[in-house]
């Protein structure tokens, strides 16, 4: 492992988490996801719930976050009741699905590819907490900094290419350059027949809902300060062209507006995910 990389978690992913779990906290139900599991793994202090990220400024974005964990999950349990058997999670963070659904995620082959740094400290809070790394799962450490290549870590770590498989990557392609996007889409196009790929992707600032346009700046402005700034931002019909230059046999747009109208028609809380910010890309092979 790069001795100069951080142990633990990044701000993003932990916030991710603590939003999942604000969800089933305090939100009226019928909860769209529920996750406490990440909340435990993150043990964030005392409070927690009173940080400027949890404030109510924030609700339209852990909406969001909310769908898209929402709609990789129940196509996870699509695609396993048709027979597909391997789920390769990209920038895994404090993802819980193995902890969560374990009577479907014991019929996959999970793989969940982080830094080595954050595995390692994810492996050691999971058996802190004693629920351990099943045989299913497999946390596959990966130093993009140094030039690992994810695919030949996936293979190391038993993935099948010969078997078809679910790929989901929410969440990360805006850290990501073009160049690196493409090379993901071409290597998951390349994949079995029958394999889907779930991508998020980002619309341009200037083409965000004016409403929570702020929110977005101040997000791509701290993204900046941390040294991970925002590097790609696609409309919908640019990203479906990707997606079928790679090679992809089926790309589809799913919209924000369609994500609220699946899981949150009929709230009376307001709780809903923003028009035109992040949108996903949903290809198959």
């Amino acid at each position: 492992m790069n001795p100069t990389q951080p142990i633990g978690p990044d701000n993003t992913a932990v916030r991710t988490a603590l939003w999942r779990a604000l969800h089933v906290q305090a939100d009226a139900p019928p909860q769209v996801f529920e996750d406490e599991v990440g909340l435990q793994l993150a043990a964030p202090e005392a409070g927690w719930r009173d940080r400027p990220d949890m404030s109510a400024f924030t609700k339209p974005f852990r909406a969001s976050v909310l769908a898209r964990a929402r709609f990789v999950e129940d196509l996870v349990a699509e695609e396993s009741a048709r027979g597909v058997g391997q789920y390769v999670i990209l920038g895994a963070g404090l993802d819980t699905f193995a902890q969560r659904k374990p009577e479907l995620a014991s019929r996959l082959r999970v793989f969940e590819i982080d830094r080595p740094g954050a595995q390692q400290w994810k492996r050691q809070r999971l058996v802190e907490l004693g629920l351990g790394v099943p045989s299913f799962l497999r946390l596959v450490p990966v130093d993009f900094e140094a030039g690992d290549a994810w695919w030949d870590r996936l293979v190391a770590a038993g993935f099948d290419a010969r078997k078809a498989a679910v790929v989901a990557s929410t969440g990360v392609s805006m850290y990501l350059t073009r160049e690196a996007i493409e090379t993901t889409l071409r290597q998951v196009a390349a994949l079995a027949a029958g394999s889907t790929l779930v991508m998020s992707f980002m619309l341009p600032i200037e083409r965000v809902d004016p409403e929570i346009r702020i929110g977005v700046e101040r997000a791509a402005a701290g993204a900046r300060a941390s040294g991970t700034p925002f590097l790609s931002f696609f409309m919908p019909d640019e990203m479906l062209a990707l997606a079928r230059a790679a090679g992809f046999r089926q790309v589809r747009h799913v919209s924000a507006v369609m994500l609220g109208e699946r899981y949150f028609t009929g709230r009376s809380d307001g709780l809903r995910p923003p028009r035109d910010s992040e949108e996903l890309l949903v290809a198959s092979t």
